[in-house]
């Protein structure tokens, strides 16, 4: 999964660095797994921008993921593709029954190869488990919080996490930001690393490029108006004059968010960096 540099025609393609997509076999998705997507905009269901910067970006259609792994049968990979939604790459799976299915693809997953969902499984990339069959030291992905819930945790490129301890009902993992949490052994996780992993040293090389993913420009709130921003205004450029605060007040260097009261505190062995 290496990366590809253009020859500097233009000063945008000077820095411009992609993909090489080595590793994608197939250029159509399955039109069965196939799901419309709609744009936000940033905004809720009352209208209201809540996510500033976004809007526009390329027309996209949703790649229904398996994150459950529920069927147990051993499946064969047909197909590594492209996902526009998301930095990993993914794979189109086939069960024995003929059902289809697309996961999140593990670094070195090939086609042809087989895969499966139960405790009793080679112990291989690609492969998931519950937490409590998958021994200390192991790098995982594709990490569940709640039982039969799916996924949620270490999905994109070149991401892991690893087991570093166990006991009768919970299982610690060192999480990819070096926070360790204690996640309960009946949570199921898939071995290896998520794919792609030279996602991280893709130069985006010109503007337009981020507009094509959906992102709008990121206007400090030095440069806008008093009525816009609490940084805003003042003759000629000025720092703020105090601390740099989000458009609502809340300090934007340093202050801690996180509520003190969370349910899930308990949780956490350690905190992030």
């Amino acid at each position: 999964m290496a990366l590809r540099k253009l020859k500097p025609t233009t000063p945008a393609t000077r820095f411009y660095s992609i993909s090489s997509f080595d590793e994608i076999t197939k250029s159509k998705p399955e039109k069965s797994l196939l799901a419309p997507l709609k744009k936000s905009g940033g905004r809720n269901n009352l209208g209201r921008v809540t996510s500033r910067f976004r809007g526009g970006g390329h027309k996209r259609r949703y790649r229904i993921i398996d994150f459950k792994r529920t069927s147990e049968g051993e499946a064969e990979v047909i197909a590594i593709e492209y996902d526009p939604n998301r930095t990993a790459r993914i794979a189109l799976i086939k069960y024995g029954d003929g059902k289809k299915a697309y996961i999140i693809a593990p670094e070195g997953l090939q086609v042809g190869e087989k895969i499966e969902s139960n405790n009793e499984a080679d112990l291989k990339s690609g492969n998931t488990f519950t937490l409590s069959a998958i021994p200390v030291g192991t790098f995982i992905h594709n990490i569940e919080l709640k039982p039969g819930k799916g996924a949620q945790l270490v999905r994109s490129a070149g991401t892991s996490a690893q087991i570093i301890a166990k006991d009768e009902k919970y299982s610690q993992v060192k999480l990819p930001s070096g926070e360790v949490r204690m996640i309960s052994n009946s949570c199921k996780a898939t071995m290896g690393v998520v794919s792609n992993i030279d996602h991280e040293n893709i130069s985006y090389g010109k503007a337009g490029r981020m507009r094509w993913l959906g992102r709008r420009p990121h206007v400090r709130g030095v440069a806008m108006n008093p009525v816009d921003h609490p940084m805003g205004g003042g003759e000629g450029k000025t720092s703020g004059g105090g601390h740099p605060v989000s458009p609502w007040g809340l300090p934007a260097k340093g202050y801690k968010t996180r509520k003190k009261k969370n349910i899930s505190n308990k949780f956490i062995v350690k905190k992030r960096k």
